[in-house]
Parts: C-alpha cells; structure tokens; sequence
C-alpha cells in the first residue's frame, strides 16, 4: 500500500514538473490590453493642414466588447472596452462625425496607436463656387496680460548700534567672539520697506567704533524684499553699522498684446500665455475693420474654435471657416 501510495505521488509530482516545463517553453502569455488610444485629425497631403477634429464619435468592437468614445479639442481618443483586448486581437473602428465622410479602420489597436484621418464632406467644407464668400484678411489677435511694474521710489539710510563694553573675558557665557575668548553682544535687526515696496541692492557696513572686532552673521530678505534681517556680532566697544538699499514700489500693470494667426487653407491657430484674457479677434471682412470678441463658448459667426491648453499652461487655438468665407 505504501508503495502504491509513493508512485501515486511520484507521478503527480512528474505530471506538475511537465506542466511547469510546458509553460516555461511557452513563455510569458502578453499582457492585456483594456483601451485604445488615438487620434483624428483631416486627411490632407500636406502635413501642416492635418488639423484636429474634435467632437468626433468613434465606437470600437472586438466582435464581443463594444465601447463607445469621443475625441477632445486635440483630436485625442480613449475607448476602454468591458473586456481585456489582446494586442493581436482584430479590433474595428468607426469614425462619425456630420462635416466629415464616416470612417472605418480595423486594426490590432490593442499594441499600436491609432492615427484616423476623415475626409471633410464637399458641402460642409467647400462653398460652393457660385455662392458669394466673405473675404478675411489681416488678421490680428489682441489680448490682455497682466505684468508687474517696478518703480524706484528712492533709497535707505539708516544706522544702527551695537553696544558693548571690551576687552570683558567670556568665561564661556554666550555670545563669545569667534574665538571664545571675550564677551560679545549680538543683535538682530529688521528693515521694512512697507506695504507694496521692495528693497534691492542692499548694503550693510561698520563705519564707526571698533570694526576689526565685528562680524555680520547673516544678511536674509524676505520673498518679494519687503523685509530685510540683519544679524551682527561685535567683541569690543560699541560699533556703529549703516544700512543701505534703494527702495521700489510694486504694481500689477495691464499691458495689451497683439500677435497673428498662423493660417494653413481654411484653418488658423495662434497660441497664447496662460494669462491671457479679453480676447479678440480683428480682421478685415471684404475691406471693413470688424472686432470680433472670442469669449469662454469660442463663438465666432465665421470659424468654428477650439482650444486646449497645454502642460506648461499656454493656451492653443485653432479655428476652422465655415462655408461661405475665405481666407484672402
């Protein structure tokens, strides 16, 4: 019985070495995939016209998981399907969008990005040749940032003691001089610049008493230089310091900025700082100077906009004509 009971297990422990052989041969099956990630942008030859579409609907399936997605302002796109999608799995796309021929791309999405480029639909892109078009020309964008304004208002002088009496043995009770040998005084003293104001170019010096037996400690100015601390050491009779600083007065200014689109066929962009604000538009319409405000809903009667900001916080806009206007 034993023995039957031993080549019971030696055959289970043969069959469990076998099984781990097989799969090391195999290898390490891939790692799941759980989305797709890509973006839209317009068919066109030249890669400079290759704007983003935003707004697009895109709905993917493997055949089992459906999962439906929509692209951003950049064109970008994640559809993350219910189930795991192997990264050899065959994965369909479809791309709908009312300006643009409907699109449909099959892949093995699941290892790779997808870059989809819709045709724009005649009738929403083109005008027609007939119909009478509103000509833009100079364009201009203005905007608001705000700055900060440095205005000298004057300069600092002021003195300031450090009494002490000289030549008086430490006998180790602090403040010493550096050599622990007399007895010291040490001050710490502030300068305030007021609300508003800032110290630049500052200068501490002994001009008074016994010099050669002082030391300045530390010389620290608070963030923005409004305050400055002076610490001073002195080992001898009283010394005398001067302070001095020119003095400037701090104020946000607004200042108005202009820059122009870059325009690639019927699409502009132009970029702008993340403090930008009150922006407007300015263009020549068949001739006349016209001032068109561009507000949080990016509203334009003749472009369509979209904007993105980016990771270090400028701002991209890029607009699109609608029918019936043309760049000049």
């Amino acid at each position: 019985m034993a023995r039957k009971l031993k080549f019971g297990l030696w055959v289970v422990g043969a069959a469990a070495i076998a099984a781990i052989l097989v799969l090391m041969m195999k290898g390490p099956r891939p790692a799941l995939e759980t989305s797709v990630m890509g973006t839209v942008l317009v068919q066109d030859a030249d890669p400079a016209k290759q704007a983003p579409i935003s707004n697009v609907k895109i709905i993917a399936t493997d055949g089992s998981a459906v999962a439906e997605s929509q692209s951003d302002s950049s064109g970008f796109f994640r559809l993350n399907l219910h189930t795991g999608v192997w990264p050899d799995r065959l994965i369909t796309l479809r791309f709908h969008h009312p300006d643009y021929d409907p699109l449909e791309l099959s892949g093995r999405f699941g290892n790779q990005l997808c870059v989809a480029r819709m045709v724009p639909r005649v009738s929403s892109q083109q005008p027609d040749a007939h119909e009478p078009q509103s000509l833009l020309a100079n364009l201009r964008v203005r905007y608001a940032t705000t700055d900060i304004a440095t205005v000298n208002v004057g300069s600092v002088a002021e003195t300031f003691e450090i009494a002490n009496v000289g030549d008086v043995p430490c006998e180790r009770k602090l403040p010493c001089s550096p050599d622990r040998k007399w007895k010291a005084s040490a001050v710490t003293k502030s300068f305030d610049a007021r609300v508003g104001n800032r110290f630049s170019n500052t200068r501490f010096s002994c001009i008074a008493g016994p010099c050669p037996f002082t030391r300045i400690l530390s010389n620290r100015t608070s963030p923005g230089g409004r305050t400055v601390e002076v610490s001073v050491l002195n080992w001898s009779d009283t010394a005398t310091f001067l302070f001095e600083a020119e003095v400037s007065h701090v104020m946000p200014t607004d200042l108005i900025r202009q820059s122009y689109p870059t325009i690639f066929g019927r699409n502009m962009s132009f970029i702008l700082p993340a403090t930008a604000q009150g922006l407007t538009i300015e263009a020549e319409v068949n001739g006349t100077d016209i001032v068109f405000p561009l507000g949080p809903s990016l509203g334009l009667s003749w472009a369509v906009c979209n904007m993105r900001i980016a990771s270090d916080e400028t701002k991209l806009y890029t607009c699109e004509l609608k029918p019936g206007y043309a760049f000049r």
